[in-house]
């Protein structure tokens, strides 16, 4: 298969061999390192439609914490409803069984078959950039420009740019050292102060470029060589706007909390390939993400309001009609953090970022832009994730106040039940891809186990983030996770 760039419905332009021309002047202001995000429209050409749609989605950013305690008050007082309706019980029931339909229809899906990797004439090959914000990274900055620079990828068609987020270690002078031996290596400085966050850095590099394809990663990620060539293939549907290939955990033999998030990997990558499959939403993991550049253009670049911008251009891109893809083989590794205390400060940021989005969002998902099977999965998994979990609290106290059984524990069986079976399937689907063949069942059986006591902490992070979201306003900033190395 040559896959060329007329192959994934981009015109060929002649500024398509020189993938970094300079941008327009009046936009950049390279003395100060900042670009504003109305400079970033206009450089990536949105139209008057284009630019409309921002504007919804910038409005639904408003009032994040009243549109919090809203949902947070109508579930409390909807559980109460429930308990006193004497039809409670029978809708609760309903629910249950719409909920169930979903679950078999995820879990008898088929997921398509990977394509074959890039193969011809290299000439022909897309254009892509690599890019890595990061701040304080002396200890894997280098391993990482080494990994991206050596890639089995034509250097004349790659461009590695890393953008350093005012870094008060030896990144800068490390960057320098690699500038010198990689000659597609690009490195941009951010002064103290600027704006956006780790989105506020990619859109910068990303108008400093006219790669048709932009692959996202972090820091501490591990690439394989055959990354690329394996990953693009994808994007021959011209429908498909983003992939998202598996996160593999680095250091997963480290202690508990490392063992645990090494399996919820493998649990989130049979939801991704599961819910694709089923014509659901696919999502962005930040990390090991790849874009098309015109769908990135028509949702406005990275969102700078947010604290998860990956799941927030998720559903941008699904909002504009994208197919957002899993590939579950090669994997990107990465370090996943070893203390509690990095860990609840990582997950609370995850789930507000993905609830914020729905909060953010919600006008549109209502009118069903993205359709109704992509819209039911939604909803179904916005059920499952956090609305649940927040009806936890009121459930009990009125089990308890009436004494009887818990109304919503039919519903509740799903909050077990599917990250059971998706845990068992994942580990074993995943060690196939890795491996070349299924987790021994033993094996498989502990890991599931280990799986389902690991993810208890989420019963803790999802209501009291969802509480805290109601009363405490978000202040936006950086969220810098240490990486070892090694």
């Amino acid at each position: 298969m040559n896959l060329g760039v007329m192959d994934l419905g981009i015109p060929r332009s002649p500024q398509s061999d020189d993938i970094s021309d300079g941008i327009s002047d009046g936009i950049s202001d390279e003395s100060s390192g900042v670009i504003s995000f109305e400079g970033l429209e206009t450089l990536l050409g949105a139209s008057g439609a284009v630019l409309a749609d921002r504007a919804d989605y910038s409005r639904g950013s408003e009032g994040r914490r009243l549109k919090a305690a809203l949902v947070l008050l109508t579930v409390w007082l909807g559980v109460v409803a429930l308990y006193l309706a004497p039809w409670g019980s029978r809708l609760v029931v309903a629910l249950a069984g719409l909920l169930g339909i979903q679950t078999l229809r995820l879990m008898r899906a088929q997921p398509e078959p990977a394509p074959l990797a890039l193969v011809g004439s290299p000439d022909r090959w897309p254009t892509v950039a690599l890019m890595v914000a990061a701040k304080d990274e002396e200890g894997v900055i280098e391993r990482l420009v080494h990994d991206l620079c050596e890639v089995d990828y034509p250097s004349d068609r790659c461009e590695v740019w890393i953008i350093d987020d005012n870094s008060q270690d030896r990144t800068p002078e490390i960057l320098r050292q690699l500038q010198a031996q990689y000659s597609q290596l690009r490195v941009l400085r951010r002064p103290a102060g600027a704006a956006g966050g780790k989105s506020g850095a990619i859109n910068q590099a990303v108008v400093r470029t006219r790669a048709e394809f932009i692959a996202v990663f972090d820091a501490d990620a591990q690439i394989p060589k055959d990354l690329l060539r394996r990953s693009l293939p994808y994007f021959e549907d011209p429908f498909v706007g983003g992939l998202q290939v598996r996160k593999i955990t680095a250091n997963p033999d480290e202690n508990f909390l490392t063992q645990g998030q090494n399996t919820e990997m493998m649990l989130d990558a049979y939801f991704q390939q599961q819910r694709t499959a089923l014509g659901g939403v696919g999502e962005l993991r930040g990390n090991g993400q790849f874009l098309r550049r015109k769908a990135l253009e028509s949702c406005g670049g990275f969102n700078e309001e947010t604290i998860t911008d990956d799941l927030d251009l998720t559903l941008r891109l699904n909002l504009d009609q994208w197919d957002v893809r899993f590939s579950l083989y090669p994997g990107v590794f990465e370090e996943a953090v070893t203390r509690p205390l990095s860990l609840w400060h990582q997950r609370n940021r995850w789930a507000e970022g993905g609830y914020q989005r729905y909060l953010d969002y919600w006008r549109l998902i209502a009118d069903n832009r993205m359709g109704t099977r992509r819209t039911l999965d939604l909803l179904a998994f916005l059920t499952i994730q956090y609305l649940l979990p927040i009806a936890i609290v009121p459930d009990l106290l009125m089990a308890l106040l009436t004494q009887r059984v818990p109304m919503l524990a039919p519903m509740g069986l799903f909050s077990i039940g599917l990250p059971l079976w998706a845990s068992w399937c994942g580990i074993r689907r995943s060690h196939l891809a890795q491996f070349g063949k299924p987790a021994p069942r033993g094996r498989a059986l502990w890991d599931t186990a280990l799986s389902m006591v690991y993810l208890l902490h989420w019963t803790i992070v999802m209501p009291s983030v969802t509480a805290r979201m109601a009363v405490v306003p978000k202040r936006l900033k950086w969220v810098k996770t240490v990486h070892h190395g090694g």
